[in-house]
């Protein structure tokens, strides 16, 4: 059983990496934390609350950063909707969170755990790198740091630059260089990640969860259900976790520009022209049928 932590912004493809991370028996989650991302902070707190009462999870949950590190905050509603879960009546929780801010708790976690911990980011990178800056000595017990973000395709809130990143550039540099193992999920990769208008269809099928997770992908509007399909950008690194064979990598050195109009762009060097330095491991390709596959799987185990 692997452990790890999962700092998330919920947002649907958020959910339903949860959904499958929350449930799979080979995967201990020692604790979810919040930062304002697809949604502001309230909304991805409620929305975590949300997930694990509709599992009933006892799992601990700390609420993170509202802003990010210097810039102005944007979120992503009009892709997620207003609350960043629209489509699914959950019913309001009163789940208590954890007392100190999320990059406090997951110290304490990560230091009391004898084995090393997985940190997933599957939204902005604000609470990691307040984690590691703050807290350096949690290096030392950290296996690796797994990240959807950037891409070295186009963007997607501009010609180059991918919004978990955008949103704080600063803090997706800091995570990056922070000299951990880091595997990065992209656009190259998690826009091919796609469950199909008949994929929708049979998830709807899939008992209780599935139901919930129809529900909720008919409202996201994170590509196109009628042609090519929705794209699963977050469950990529849930996915890597348990089935790394899907993917393909390499390892290159890439950089986060931070200023300026490009800010939030990632730029690799995947040619290997200029730096013999590599400090990720980037997701280059993916098997989409084994990805799909998987993922129905994974959904019909749910009770």
């Amino acid at each position: 059983m692997r452990k790890i932590i999962i700092d998330t912004d919920p947002g649907i493809d958020d959910a339903a990496a949860l959904t499958i991370a929350l449930n799979n028996p080979e995967l201990k989650v020692e604790m979810l934390s919040t930062v304002a991302g697809n949604v502001n902070l309230d909304y991805t707190t409620e929305n975590a609350k949300k997930i694990l009462d509709f599992f009933k999870k006892d799992t601990p949950l700390a609420k993170g950063n509202s802003l990010p590190m210097l810039r102005e905050y944007e979120d992503a509603s009009q892709f997620h909707g207003e609350t960043g879960m629209n489509g699914f009546d959950f019913p309001g929780s009163k789940r208590e969170l954890l007392p100190e801010h999320a990059a406090v708790e997951m110290k304490n976690r990560i230091l009391a755990s004898e084995e090393k911990v997985t940190l997933v980011t599957i939204g902005p990178l604000t609470n990691a790198a307040l984690l590691l800056s703050m807290y350096p000595e949690v290096k030392q017990k950290l296996a690796e740091v797994v990240i959807m973000g950037g891409s070295t395709i186009d963007g997607n809130t501009n010609t180059s630059a991918e919004f978990n990143i955008k949103v704080d550039p600063h803090a997706a540099q800091m995570v990056i260089n922070s000299g951990l193992p880091v595997t990065i999920f992209g656009l190259r990769v998690t826009t091919r990640a796609l469950l199909t208008k008949t994929d929708i269809e049979k998830v709807k099928t899939l008992g209780r969860a599935g139901e919930m997770l129809y529900s909720l992908f008919t409202h996201y509007r994170g590509g196109d259900l009628e042609k090519a399909g929705l794209m699963m950008h977050d469950i990529c690194t849930i996915c890597y976790l348990l089935k790394p064979e899907i993917f393909k990598f390499q390892q290159t050195q890439l950089e986060v520009a931070v200023d300026g109009p490009a800010a939030g762009t990632t730029v690799a060097d995947l040619a290997g022209r200029y730096t013999a330095a590599k400090n990720v491991k980037l997701a280059v390709e993916i098997d989409q049928k084994q990805f799909r596959d998987w993922m129905l799987a994974e959904i019909s185990q749910l009770k």
